[in-house]
This record gives structure tokens, C-alpha cells and sequence, in this order.
């Protein structure tokens, strides 16, 4: 069972980074910053509807902590989440690389290969303490969206295009400052293939998601509970309105007097 759960998170992350890296990288001087955007969205948007009812489709490692710290998964759980994703988007970067090799005098390393970075790798320059709020906020976004949305007290059937969505958006606002990741597997992947810098930056791209996925699920948890308790309140006040007597009726057990 916990084997075709892992198989279905490698597939999942796999998709996820072939979609999303590979139209980055043997794509984007065509479609721009806003088509890579589009291509992380539909490539999630398509894995959570392939592979959400094995594994629930998280496919990076913030989304399986958050899941995690809010309450939906054994902890011990989380590390063979974390290796499937991983060997994930290993595989991808991989295949990639392959098919952008193809071409011929170019060196499909040179552009970066989507990888992830702050300060001299980062797209516009960004500093490294910006990219850290950037990268956890950002993951905080996403994964506060993930956890609303896979809400059984939610439209679930919805749940895809809404978590796609957020991925999508969260790549616009994020590429000019560290190319977007959000998602440390997604972040490993180009990395582990260029080497260098990118290696060097990796810990960033590990700790902001990480953090901001943490922080995610806390704030839910909070605004959860708190939903909770407004509705078990609204239920019985409910309840306490309809047990009681019309206005002018009598109380069972009253007599007439004649």
C-alpha cells in the first residue's frame, strides 16, 4: 500500500518537473516567464487528478510537512514522501537534459537549466534575504491554498484547478526574483545537473518552503478550529430554537381550567 503511494508521488513529481522545468527550459525563450507560470499550474493541475486519490498528490516536500503538521499524515510517513519526490524530479531533470543536449552547439547548462537562486543566479539580482521572504511567503500561499482545498468541507472535485491556480500564480509573482520554487524536490532536481552555485544555494530553496509550509499549516489549524467552533455554536443554537415552545402554546402536561 505505502509503495504504491511512493511510486505515485515519484510519478506525480516527476510530471511536475518535466512539465514545469522542461517548458522552462526547452520552451522559454518562446513562451516567456508567464507561459513556465502556466506549465507548473497545468502540469500540477494534471498530476493532482492523475495521482491525488493514491497519494494525495503533493509532490513536494513543504506540501507532505504541512499535510503532516496539520494532522492528515503519520509523521513517519513523511521521509519515504520525501525520497519519492526527490528521486522525482532527479528523473525528470534528467530526461530533460537529455532532450535539450539535442540540439546541436548548445549547452543546455549554460541558461541556468532552471534552477533555482538568489544574487548572481537569480533572474533580476535579487538578495538572498528577499528571495528567503519571497520563498516562504510564497510557499506559505500555496500550501495555505493546498490544505483549504483539500478540505473535505470544500468543493473537492474543484480542488485541482484551485491548487494549479495558486502554483501558477505564485510562479508569476516569483520568477524575476529566484525563478520559483516553492517546492524543495522541484529546487534539487536542475540543481544536482549544474552543479556549482546552484548546489551552494540549494539550502535556501530547502528552508524558506519549509518554513513557509510549517507556518501554512499553523495558521490553518488556527483558522479551522476556529471555523469549528462557530459552527458547533451556530448548530446549537439552532438546536436550541427549534426545541423550543411556540409562542403561545402550552407546555405538554397544562390543564384548561373549565
Amino acid at each position: 500500500m505505502r509503495n504504491r503511494t511512493f511510486v505515485a508521488e515519484l510519478i506525480g513529481t516527476f510530471i511536475l518537473v518535466l512539465g514545469g522545468c522542461g517548458a522552462a527550459v526547452l520552451a522559454g525563450d518562446r513562451i516567456g516567464f508567464v507561459g513556465v507560470a502556466l506549465a507548473f499550474g497545468l502540469s500540477l493541475l494534471a498530476v493532482a487528478y492523475a495521482v491525488g486519490h493514491l497519494s494525495g498528490a503533493h509532490v513536494n516536500p513543504a506540501v507532505t510537512v504541512a499535510v503532516a503538521a496539520s494532522g492528515r499524515l503519520p509523521w513517519r510517513e513523511v521521509p519515504g514522501y520525501v525520497v519519492a519526490q526527490v528521486l522525482g524530479a532527479v528523473a525528470a531533470s534528467w530526461v530533460v537534459y537529455a532532450v535539450a543536449s539535442g540540439r546541436p552547439g548548445v549547452d543546455p547548462l549554460a541558461g541556468g537549466f532552471a534552477t533555482n537562486g538568489y544574487g548572481n543566479l537569480s533572474p533580476e539580482h535579487f538578495g538572498m534575504v528577499a528571495a528567503f521572504i519571497a520563498e516562504s511567503v510564497l510557499t506559505f500561499v500555496f500550501t495555505f491554498v493546498v490544505l483549504a482545498a483539500t478540505n473535505p468541507q470544500a468543493p473537492v472535485p474543484l480542488a485541482g484547478v484551485a491548487i494549479g491556480g495558486a502554483l501558477a500564480l505564485v510562479h508569476l509573482v516569483g520568477i524575476p526574483v529566484t525563478n520559483t520554487s516553492v517546492n524543495p524536490a522541484r529546487s534539487t532536481g536542475p540543481a544536482l545537473m549544474v552543479g556549482g552555485g546552484a548546489l551552494r544555494q540549494l539550502w535556501l530553496f530547502w528552508a524558506a518552503p519549509l518554513l513557509g509550509g510549517l507556518v501554512a499549516a499553523l495558521v490553518y489549524r488556527a483558522v479551522e478550529y476556529v471555523s469549528a467552533e462557530r459552527l458547533a455554536s451556530r448548530q446549537l443554537d439552532e438546536t436550541t430554537i427549534e426545541a423550543r415552545p411556540a409562542s403561545g402554546s402550552r407546555a405538554a402536561g397544562d390543564t384548561v381550567a373549565g
